[in-house]
């Protein structure tokens, strides 16, 4: 592809080499430990759910167990097919047995792993064919009842209640809306469990509850027919929880996951270590499930200044990508994140969005890239507000972005209301149509302000790829280089949860999703 901005490829061909060096490094860490969250996924993977008396999730209270008893390195597929071939039950009864105290599986007689697999392959085989099926069943919808064009319009319901939710969902859908992402509630991110059953209290949005994905799947499939377009769910794989609620993502068929550890070291405090071994298990899910990332390289603009910490959003995309092909996710399923998000008073703010954004797509010319609105420099006047999300609309469309999460008028003023939505995507609608190939018709001037721009973003961006290769990404999360924010290596919450496997430990999952696929 020639590229109308005049980049030079070899200087692109080299970042990307530094950032696999990077996502090398991360994975020679991450290999030999797991986390108390991903021996949690392997439960639910095996068909334990519910919770206890107490209200406790079984998958927790199976692993609280294993901890207790000094057991968990050798993790906890291990044990339930241990116990499975001495006592003939389900890991479901099994966990329910450990919950009621009638079962000790460090009492249990000790089995090869050999016969271990034996036990639990069945089990095994079976979630991965419901996994592979769902995604079967999405692109025989997609095939048979089509979809938007990209970019495709995103937008948000968030009203704390699963069933008020879904109205709002299918109203958005029948406005217009290709895709609807079911906002969490406030700080679940924190939460070292997942709720359990359908919810209708939460604050800021909607508890992830693998009930609610399912009761949304249900709705936005029926909407989908409705409409003629199949419409994508998301929901947020980040957080404490975030290898257990890809694993949930997968089961029920959501499309599109938020899922990147660095916006949960940076926004959350989650302990990088934890936090980047989780991720991995989570990419792997979510690349098997053909789920489509989202990262979270826009967030860093919120704390840091846009214009002058551009490169270190182009050098984080190249290290997600990079994160990504190593769990197997093709290019096609990475919606790399950038935002609109220069402050409104730069002069030629415009051709600096439009610079960041047209490199973004040369650079990852399959990756269908995640568009956020302007939401730093929204005000309580609506008016400008809607001016602003117009100019985002006119850059994601030249530039050929490919999921746009839609402005709201009254971005710092509420959460939005149907009518706010059905604004956003009427205007949307409106300059998408008006200017679809306008990316096709115009260049950029020779060595002008836009092609200029990028030649800084990029050299910026190798520097800071070069400095990290060298001190590692840990190091660099430390010394504060994305969004401005420090992160101890050894601090944040959850690194009592990090452990190094033991000679016995397996997750037969994680074999299984990565057979075949591209992990080099």
């Amino acid at each position: 592809m020639k590229s109308k901005l005049g980049l030079d490829f070899k200087k692109v061909e080299h970042a990307k080499n530094l950032a696999k060096k990077i996502a090398e490094d991360i994975r020679k860490f991450v290999e030999p430990r797991s986390t108390t969250s991903i021996e949690r996924t392997i439960c639910r993977f095996l068909g334990i759910d519910g919770v206890n008396n107490e209200n406790v999730p079984l998958p927790n209270v199976v692993v609280d167990h294993l901890k207790e008893k000094g057991l968990l390195e050798q993790g906890a597929a291990y044990y339930i097919g241990n116990a499975m071939i001495e006592t003939g039950l389900s890991p479901q009864d099994i966990a329910e047995k450990i919950a009621k105290c009638e079962l000790d599986l460090g009492k249990i007689k000790a089995h090869s792993i050999e016969n271990v697999l034996g036990v639990i392959n069945p089990i095994v085989e079976n979630t991965i064919n419901k996994i592979k099926e769902n995604k079967k069943k999405r692109e025989k919808m997609i095939k048979e009842i089509g979809e938007g064009k990209q970019p495709y319009l995103y937008v948000i319901v968030a009203t704390g209640n699963i069933y008020e939710d879904v109205v709002q969902a299918q109203a958005a859908a029948r406005q217009g809306a290709d895709i609807i992402a079911v906002i969490r509630s406030t700080a679940q991110s924190l939460l070292d469990y997942v709720p359990y059953g359908p919810t209708t209290e939460g604050f800021g949005g909607t508890f992830a509850t693998q009930e609610n994905f399912r009761i949304m799947r249900k709705a936005l499939d029926e909407v989908s027919y409705e409409v003629g377009r199949y419409i994508r769910q998301v929901n947020y794989a980040s957080g404490l929880c975030m290898p257990e609620i890809a694993a949930m993502g997968a089961l029920e068929r959501l499309d599109m996951m938020l899922n990147d550890a660095l916006y949960g070291i940076l926004f959350r405090d989650i302990n990088m270590q934890r936090t980047i071994i989780d991720q991995h298990f989570s990419r792997v899910i979510n690349g098997f499930a053909g789920i489509i990332i989202n990262t979270g390289e826009d967030n860093y603009l919120t704390t840091a200044d846009a214009y002058q910490e551009a490169h270190t959003v182009l050098a984080s995309q190249f290290i997600n990508e990079q994160l990504a092909l190593i769990a197997g996710i093709p290019e096609e399923q990475m919606g790399l994140g950038h935002a609109f998000e220069m402050n409104p008073d730069l002069e030629n703010g415009f051709l600096y969005e439009l610079a960041q954004a047209q490199m973004a797509r040369e650079i990852f010319p399959k990756a269908p890239l995640k568009y956020m609105p302007p939401t730093k420099y929204m005000t309580g006047n609506i008016f400008k507000g809607l001016v602003q999300d117009a100019m985002f609309n006119v850059v994601s469309i030249w530039t050929k972005q490919g999921i746009q999460l839609l402005g709201m008028l009254t971005e710092a003023i509420h959460t939005p209301f149907m009518s706010d939505r059905y604004l956003a995507i009427e205007t949307a609608k409106y300059i998408f149509n008006n200017l679809r190939n306008i990316g096709d018709e115009i260049y950029f001037k020779e060595n002008g302000i836009i092609q200029n721009r990028v030649k800084q973003v990029l050299s910026e961006a190798i520097e800071l790829l070069e400095k990290i290769s060298e001190i590692g990404l840990f190091e660099a999360l430390s010394l504060g280089v994305f969004a401005n924010i420090k992160r101890p290596i050894n601090g944040g919450k959850g690194l009592e949860g990090v452990f190094l496997k033991g000679k016995n430990y397996i997750n037969p999952f994680f074999d299984k999703m990565l057979e075949g696929r591209c992990n080099k």
